[in-house]
C-alpha cells in the first residue's frame, strides 16, 4: 500500500528536540526527511548526555529515526548554492533556529518562495512576534510562560515541571498538524505557505483547561479542587483531575516510590468502590452517596480507598478495580514501561540496533495507520547520506570530492 507520505520530500534543518521530534513524525510516516547538519559536529545532541563515549547519544538517536543525513557549511557560497538546489526539490523546510538565522544565512521567506513557490516553510520559534519575539527559549521556559508550572504541584509547593516535554516534542506535533494542512491546502492552490508554532503558544493550548478554570474563578470556588484557599489565579491541586470526575494518587503495596494507581471516582463508580473496600454502606449514605454529597469531602474519600489499596499490589488493584469498571491506571516508572510487554507488542516500545552503539530501545510511532505500517529504523550517523543526495542533485564523485576538500561539505 506504500506510505502515506510517500513521494513527500523533507529538507530538516532541525536540533535538539521540538523541531526533530516534529520531523521524526513525518519520516515515520514515510516522507523522505533529508537532515541537514554543519560538518563536523553535527546536531549538538549528538554529543550531549552522551552514554557511551564518541558515539552518538541516545538524545539524538532517539529524535532522528527514519532520516537521512548530509552535512553543508552554509557560510560557503556554494554550500549556499546547494541549499538553492535542495530547497527547489523539497516539499517542506522545517527549521527551529532563533529568530533571524536563516534570514542571515540569505534566505528569507520571500527568497524561499522565489526558489520553489509550492514550499511548505516550517518553523518553531519560543515566542510569537510581539513582546517576547526575540527571547530564547528552551522546554521549562516554555511550561513556565504557558501556564503549566504555575498549575503543576502542590499548593505549599513551589510550580513544577512536568516530565512529558510539552514544551519542546508537544510543540513538534502542533507543527506537525500545521505542516499536513499546508500540504493538503496546496492541492487546491499550488502554493505553499509559511507554518509556524511558539512554544508558548502549544504549551498554552494543552493547558486551555486551566484557563477554563480561571474563568470559573469569577464565580467562587472551584470545588473540583482540593484546596482550601483561592485567590485571583487557578492554584497549584496535587493529582486532583481539576475535571468533572474526581481522581487522585492513591499508595499501593509495598510502598516503594511509584507504587501507586490513580483512581477516578465515577458516580456509578462508588458503589463497587464502597462493595470492594469493605465499606457497602457508604454507598447508600446520604453524607456519601452522591457526587455533590463527596464533593468537599474527597480527601477523606481517597483516604478511605487508600486504606484498602495500602493492602494490595498496584497490578492488583488496577486488574480488580477494572473488574467492577473503575476507572484507574497504575503509576508506571521508566523502568516499567521500558520492559512492558504489551507496549513491546503494540510496537509503542522497540529496539533498534545502532552501528556504532548497538541495540537500544526507543519509543515508536504513536500514530497507528491501517494502511501505512512504520518501522522503525535507525538514526543517520553524521553525513552518512551526504554522497547519496548530492548524486541524485547531479553531482559527480569528482565534484563531491572537490566540495568535500573545499570545505562546502
Amino acid at each position: 500500500m506504500g506510505k502515506a507520505l510517500e513521494g513527500v520530500r523533507v529538507l530538516d534543518m532541525t536540533h535538539v528536540q521540538s523541531g526533530p521530534s516534529s520531523t521524526q513524525l513525518l519520516a515515520w510516516l514515510g516522507a523522505d526527511v533529508i537532515k541537514l547538519e554543519a560538518p563536523g559536529q553535527g546536531d549538538i545532541t549528538r554529543s550531549q548526555l552522551r552514554d557511551i563515549p564518541g558515539v552518538d547519544s541516545l538524545y539524538f538517536t532517539m529524535l532522528n529515526a527514519n532520516k537521512r543525513s548530509i552535512t553543508l557549511n552554509m557560510k560557503h557560497p556554494e554550500g549556499k548554492e546547494i541549499f538553492t538546489k535542495l530547497v527547489s526539490g523539497v516539499d517542506i523546510l522545517v527549521e527551529n533556529f532563533g529568530p533571524g538565522v536563516v534570514e542571515r544565512f540569505g534566505f528569507p521567506w520571500e527568497r524561499l518562495q522565489e526558489i520553489n513557490p509550492g514550499l511548505v516553510y516550517a518553523s518553531i520559534k519560543g515566542f510569537g512576534p510581539g513582546r517576547y519575539a526575540d527571547f530564547k527559549a528552551y522546554e521549562v521556559i516554555a511550561q513556565a510562560m504557558g501556564g503549566a508550572m504555575s498549575t503543576t504541584g502542590f499548593e505549599d509547593g513551589p510550580p513544577t515541571a512536568t516530565g512529558a516535554q510539552i514544551g519542546d516534542s508537544g510543540t513538534g506535533i502542533h507543527l506537525v498538524a500545521g505542516i499536513l494542512a499546508a500540504l493538503y491546502q496546496r492541492t487546491r492552490t499550488g502554493r505553499g505557505q509559511r507554518v509556524q508554532v511558539a512554544m508558548q503558544d502549544a504549551v498554552l493550548n494543552l493547558c486551555r483547561v486551566k484557563l477554563r478554570d480561571q474563568q470559573r474563578l469569577a464565580h467562587g470556588p472551584l470545588g473540583e479542587y482540593p484546596n482550601e484557599n483561592f485567590g485571583d489565579a487557578v492554584p497549584r491541586s496535587g493529582n486532583a483531575s481539576g475535571g468533572g470526575q474526581p481522581g487522585w494518587a492513591v499508595r499501593c503495596a509495598p510502598g516503594g516510590p511509584n507504587d501507586y494507581i490513580y483512581v477516578i471516582i465515577q458516580p456509578v463508580g462508588w458503589k463497587p468502590i464502597c462493595d470492594l473496600i469493605g465499606r457497602p454502606e457508604l454507598a447508600e449514605d446520604p453524607a456519601w452517596s452522591t457526587p455533590q454529597a463527596r464533593l468537599h469531602k474527597l480527601d477523606k474519600a481517597f483516604a478511605l480507598i487508600e486504606e484498602w489499596t495500602e493492602r494490595h499490589t498496584k497490578q492488583e488493584v488496577m486488574e480488580r478495580l477494572n473488574a467492577c469498571n473503575v476507572p484507574c491506571g497504575p503509576v508506571l516508572s521508566t523502568a516499567e514501561l521500558i520492559e512492558d510487554e504489551t507496549l513491546a507488542a503494540l510496537g509503542s516500545v522497540v529496539e533498534v540496533d545502532h552501528p556504532e552503539r548497538g541495540p537500544f530501545k526507543t519509543v515508536g510511532n504513536p500514530i497507528k495507520l491501517s494502511d501505512s505500517t512504520v518501522e522503525i529504523e535507525r538514526s543517520p550517523l553524521l553525513g552518512e547520506h551526504t554522497e547519496q543526495v548530492l548524486g541524485e542533485l547531479g553531482f559527480t564523485e569528482q565534484g563531491i570530492g572537490d566540495l568535500r576538500a573545499a570545505g562546502v561539505i
